[in-house]
C-alpha cells in the first residue's frame, strides 16, 4: 500500500517494490503479491509453451501475435501486470523500447491464485474492459478451469467455460486446440 502520509501510491512505489514481489498500481493503491506458487507458475508456463509452439514463427497455429509473459501495462495512472498478454501485429507492428506498454493488448490471461483472484476479477477486469481489451481468459489451477470472456458493448460476456481435461478452441485462438489438462497434468 502507499504511504498514508503521502497519499496515493505512484509509479515510484511500483519501482521501489521488492524484486521478489509483483507490483501493480490500481486506482492509487499499490498491490504487491508474492511470486506465483508452483501450480500457478506451471499453468502460466505451459500456456506460454502452447503459444510458443503454435503461434510463433514456424508454428502450426496462426501467426501475427506478440504473446508476452507478465508485460507491464500503463493505463493512465494504473499499472497492471497480466500473467500473459497478446497484441495483434497489425495493431502493434513493433515492440516498444520502453519497459512497459501504453497500448492495451487485444487479449489477456490471468492465472488466478488465492492472493490475486479478487483483484484480478473485481479491479483489473473492469480496467481491461475500459481500455478496450477484446478478450480475457481466467485460468484457475486450483479447480482446473478456464473461463473465456469477450468484450461486448464495453462489458465482459462469458462465452466459454472449460474444466479438467477438456479440449477446446477458445477465442481469439480458435484455430488451435488447447488440451486444458496439460496446464495441470503431471509430466509423464
Amino acid at each position: 500500500m502507499g504511504d498514508p502520509l503521502r497519499g496515493r501510491a505512484t509509479y515510484q512505489d511500483v519501482l521501489d517494490a521488492p524484486p521478489n514481489r509483483v507490483a501493480e498500481l490500481i486506482d492509487g493503491t499499490l498491490h504487491t503479491y508474492p511470486r506465483p506458487a508452483p501450480r500457478h507458475a506451471l499453468a502460466a508456463s505451459r500456456l506460454g509453451m502452447w503459444f510458443g509452439s503454435g503461434f510463433g514463427e514456424g508454428g502450426d497455429g496462426p501467426s501475427g501475435w506478440w504473446i508476452l509473459d507478465e508485460p507491464e501495462l500503463h493505463f493512465g495512472e494504473d499499472v497492471l501486470v497480466p500473467d500473459i498478454a497478446g497484441w495483434r501485429v497489425e495493431r502493434l507492428p513493433e515492440l516498444p523500447d520502453a519497459a512497459y506498454f501504453e497500448l492495451a493488448p487485444d487479449w489477456i490471461c490471468e492465472v488466478l491464485s488465492p492472493f490475486t483472484a479478487a483483484v484480478d476479477r473485481a479491479d483489473k477486469m473492469p480496467r481491461y474492459a475500459g481500455q478496450g481489451v477484446r478478450y480475457a481468459w481466467l485460468v484457475e489451477p486450483s479447480v482446473h478451469t478456464l473461463e473465456v470472456f469477450r468484450l461486448e458493448r464495453e462489458r465482459w460476456s462469458l462465452v466459454q467455460t472449460a474444466r479438467d481435461d477438456d479440449r477446446l478452441r477458445a477465442e481469439p485462438f480458435e484455430d488451435a486446440e488447447l488440451d486444458l489438462g496439460s496446464l495441470w497434468r503431471r509430466p509423464r
